[in-house]
């Protein structure tokens, strides 16, 4: 009985440090279950994306990396965001709002079908992280810097919602 009682305190323990450190500074805050790629960084800062590895998705992923407290991301919302875009396929960041330090502002509605079903939901002070098959992004065409069939990795900071 007394094995029980200390094995049961230990994985306890576990859980509640396990569930500290993912809440910290520049630990892995978001990675895929299959551990493809990782994302890290603070809040108000830039992520950072390790390069993916294996084969992408073939449908819309997204997890709250930070999640806000703000007001609520709708379908017919004007968001402001910093964002980072990076291309699976080549594992290099395309795009960066934090790069320029000027936030973007624009409809959701007047985006990629990715961003239009991913990040509904998403709140004010959070970080969004979408990742997001060629049919809901550019496909087969691409566009300027993004390959043909290209699946696109976003991490999305929810600045501001209207």
């Amino acid at each position: 009985m007394k094995i029980n009682k200390k094995l049961a305190i230990a994985a306890i323990l576990a859980l509640s440090i396990s569930s500290l450190t993912a809440c910290g500074g520049n630990d892995p805050v978001a990675d895929t279950a299959a551990g493809l790629y990782s994302v890290t960084g603070n809040a108000g800062e830039a992520p950072t994306i390790t390069a993916p590895t294996g084969t992408p998705p073939s449908t819309l992923q997204t997890q709250d990396i930070i999640v806000g407290s703000g007001t609520e991301v709708l379908a017919t919302s004007t968001l402001t965001v910093h964002y980072t875009l990076m291309s699976w396929s080549t594992g290099t960041i395309v795009e960066s709002s934090w790069n320029s330090g000027q936030p973007a502002t624009f409809p959701l509605s007047g985006v990629i079908a990715g961003w239009q079903q991913g990040l509904p939901g998403a709140k004010v002070g959070g970080r969004r992280l979408l990742v997001i098959p060629a049919d809901l992004g550019y496909g087969p065409n691409g566009s300027g810097p993004i390959g043909p069939n290209e699946t696109l990795i976003f991490v999305v900071d929810i600045i501001g919602v209207s």
